[in-house]
């Protein structure tokens, strides 16, 4: 098979396959004697408006990512943004006002009196040591008190009153009475301690008490 056999089997093909698609009478349609070469010229115009009709049409794909992305919204997600808090260091909250002492607390009256030591002994006391005023045992280790007989037909103490010796640490129970001749006087007892109370002596102290 020689290369013009090939040809004209390639436009006989072409003539076919083309012919459907296009309402086109050749030039010399009237003519008895139609040529190769006029064969050839109307099957080239025939190819090329098939392939411009193909080219005017969108493609279906193009066409339907075009609409695609037409109806596609771009939605961006807005973060939260949460209002800055500065952050601040508290300051410890303090009572608005400070727990006051014992004495000024607890405390309405204040005095200052001599007060001077005293212990179980029969030399210090009288026959019976142990016995306060009032009945009350005393025994080593109390905080026991006596107290001048005006500090309480004057000035308010009495039989098992609680006062503070300022210096001292604790309170005081008035448990006993001293002579009538001391005036703003009290006696603390000191058990069987002779030493610690003469070691005391005599002083003047703050007593306070309500």
């Amino acid at each position: 098979m020689n290369v013009l056999s090939v040809k004209r089997s390639l436009v006989l093909v072409l003539i076919a396959v083309l012919l459907p698609f296009a309402n086109v009478g050749f030039a010399q349609a009237k003519s008895e004697t139609y040529d190769t070469k006029q064969l050839i010229r109307d099957v080239a115009i025939l190819y090329r408006k098939h392939k411009l009709a193909e080219a005017a049409k969108p493609t279906p794909s193009t066409d339907v990512a075009v609409k695609d992305t037409k109806k596609k919204k771009v939605v961006t997600a807005k973060k939260s943004v949460k209002p800055k808090v500065s952050k601040k260091k508290r300051k410890p909250t303090t009572l608005a006002k400070s727990k006051k002492s014992t004495s000024s607390a607890k405390f309405k009256k204040q005095m200052t009196v001599t007060a001077t030591a005293y212990t179980s002994h029969v030399n210090q006391t009288d026959s019976t040591p142990n016995i306060a005023a009032w009945g009350d045992r005393l025994e080593p280790g109390m905080k026991v008190i006596a107290v001048s007989r005006d500090m309480l037909n004057k000035y308010g103490l009495k039989h098992r009153s609680k006062v503070r010796i300022k210096g001292l640490k604790g309170e005081y129970v008035v448990l006993d009475k001293m002579n009538k001749r001391w005036k703003k006087k009290i006696d603390i007892y000191m058990g069987m301690d002779l030493k610690k109370a003469y070691k005391w002596g005599r002083r003047k102290v703050e007593l306070q008490w309500n």
